[in-house]
């Protein structure tokens, strides 16, 4: 007798690998094999701070960081790469708009909080519970508002010459968009390998030297930054004061319901690539108390939220290196280039017209893959009380819904995503789970 429970026959290996978690390569192959996950990472990582206005290097380094801090609480056993999350661009951009930059890292911090509460519940009561709050026909709707939600961001970078005022309708800003566009497209169709995982780096490098050709972009930052710089981070009470803002927290928190989904799913592949049941050894929720961790301290510097990466679950998946050496050597090349001010100054000269490029394809994606969600899970919109949760979630969160409120002398506000989010949750748990007639 193996011993082996049903559950663990599903995460039985199926190829062997070439280096397996623990297993730790020569220093130059493992150089190589880190940037491999660096490259994978890296595009989407820094889009994040560059739509949101937050800082790159601490984005960068706070993704190193926290996937160190990720490794450390997994005790080593979990090959996941931590990068920016997308799912609180919108929000934090909205928030930075009308709120101090100490109250926002404050709720982003407490979002990093609440992982770590879920984390402990699951540890105490198991999972079945977040299952039965957050199915397929309520996170896969919320996903797609995401997507759609910041659709108008990428539009507007691509057209306007000042995207945040629809002014400068500009040809040459939607030449260089749309040739970015066609870059990325191509890459991520015809590319394969470790490069069919990387079409936003490849789509972001063509449409920078395409805006080089057009003349759009400005190398007088490159050129007076220094190689070497101290990073431009956030420090508690000397760059910012923590505050708690209520209204903030009601913002901020339902989104980690959705990410939290999303951690789940990539553990899920994750368990399936590498042959091991992640979710008995070390836990789901040692997986979450880390990703909490992990927001808690980008959130403390001025970086924005953190997640797994599917980039990077791609890279362990074609190259069959499950190593956490490698996935660690990719985090440790990230803080490094935190501190290379000329490698921070390229990513700030990026014009907006290639980031609007890359992001029609990128959010169009985010939002058809909570579309996928729904289709993988067989979900039945023939049943009317599927269709209804989802119809409102999608009008709730694209028409951009609000709901303004004071409790005592506290002031609440509920909008967008997060009111979407928290409606359909509602009515997942309250309307009965049968063909409504």
């Amino acid at each position: 007798m193996s011993g082996k429970t049903s559950e663990d026959a599903l995460f039985e290996r199926t190829v062997e690998p070439k280096l397996d978690v623990h297993e730790r390569p020569k220093l130059l192959q493992g150089l190589l094999l880190s940037s491999q996950h660096l490259f994978a990472m890296f595009g989407a990582t820094v889009l994040v701070p560059f739509l949101t206005g937050l800082p790159v290097s601490a984005a960068l380094i706070a993704s190193g960081f926290g996937t160190l801090i990720y490794i450390l609480v997994t005790k080593g056993q979990i090959p996941a790469y931590l990068g920016s999350s997308f799912a609180f661009i919108l929000p934090i951009t909205i928030a930075l708009g009308a709120n101090s930059l100490g109250e926002v890292l404050t709720a982003l911090f407490f979002s990093g909080v609440l992982y770590v509460l879920i984390g402990f519940i699951i540890k105490l009561a198991g999972t079945d519970w977040i299952m039965k709050m957050l199915p397929p026909i309520v996170v896969g709707p919320v996903i797609m508002v995401i997507g759609l939600g910041l659709a108008p961001v990428a539009v507007d970078m691509a057209m306007y010459t000042d995207s945040g005022n629809q002014e400068g309708y500009s040809i040459t800003y939607i030449t260089v968009a749309l040739i970015t566009l066609v870059i990325t497209i191509l890459a991520s169709i015809f590319l394969k390998g470790v490069l069919g995982l990387i079409p936003i780096l490849i789509g972001i490098v063509g449409g920078y030297i395409t805006a080089l050709i057009f003349g759009i972009v400005d190398l007088s930052i490159i050129r007076d930054t220094g190689w070497f710089v101290l990073p431009d981070l956030y420090v508690p009470f000397v760059d910012y004061t923590p505050a708690m803002n209520i209204g903030l927290f009601i913002v901020m928190l339902p989104i980690v319901f959705v990410t939290i989904s999303e951690h789940i799913g990539h553990q899920v592949v994750i368990n399936k690539i590498v042959g091991r049941n992640f979710f008995k050894k070390p836990g789901l929720h040692r997986s979450l108390l880390g990703d909490g961790l992990a927001t808690m301290f980008s959130s403390t510097i001025g970086g924005p939220p953190t997640t797994t990466y599917g980039e990077n679950i791609g890279v362990l998946a074609i190259t069959r290196i499950f190593s956490i050496w490698v996935i660690g050597g990719a985090a440790v090349l990230a803080i490094i280039l935190g501190f290379v001010g000329k490698f921070t100054a390229v990513v700030q000269s990026i014009p907006s017209p290639v980031m609007g490029g890359v992001s029609i394809l990128l959010f169009g994606i985010i939002a058809a893959s909570g579309l996928r969600m729904l289709i993988d899970a067989k979900t039945d919109l023939d049943n009317k009380r599927n269709l209804v949760i989802a119809s409102v979630i999608l009008v709730i969160g694209i028409g951009k819904a609000h709901l303004d409120f004071t409790i005592g002398n506290i002031p609440f506000n509920l909008e967008g995503m997060a009111l979407a989010a928290l409606a359909g949750i509602l009515l997942n748990l309250i309307l009965p789970n049968k063909e409504m007639d």
